[in-house]
């Protein structure tokens, strides 16, 4: 019967390739994998997809600072900064970057948002945040 068994499964065997992130895992003494945390970020970005599309962003950037109160639509370009190009104040900068944050559907933390006072920055930082939408 055992003859019959290994016979059998020698044919209905499947061929399996590990996972990369556990391809050639480190273990240490006791045995325990040892994965490390740049490993698990690449598996984590490779589940999560891809970010947005920069042209897509740079969009819907110009075009929330095109509505905000404040600002001459004619002014707006990729390149404008808040203050010099746009003539906005540090507080008409936070309202853009709230703005923002409404319409990507993330909340850029306070030390990322006092580094924003251009519209290609706005257009950086968006697009490559993970949870920006």
């Amino acid at each position: 019967m055992a003859a019959v068994r290994g016979a059998l499964l020698k044919h209905l065997r499947v061929n399996a390739t590990p996972l990369p992130l556990l391809r050639y895992p480190k273990t240490t003494p006791n045995g325990i994998f040892n994965i490390t945390f740049n490993a698990i970020r690449r598996f984590s970005d490779e589940v999560m997809g891809s970010f947005l599309d920069k042209s897509e962003v740079t969009d819907r950037v110009v075009s929330v600072v095109k509505n905000f109160q404040k600002v001459d639509p004619s002014k707006v370009t990729p390149d404008a900064h808040f203050q010099k190009d746009l003539g906005l104040d540090s507080l008409d900068t936070v309202e853009v970057v709230m703005a923002l944050e409404e319409e990507f559907g993330f909340e850029i933390p306070d030390n990322e948002a006092d580094k924003i006072s251009t519209i290609n920055q706005a257009v950086e930082f968006i697009a490559s945040h993970p949870q920006a939408k």
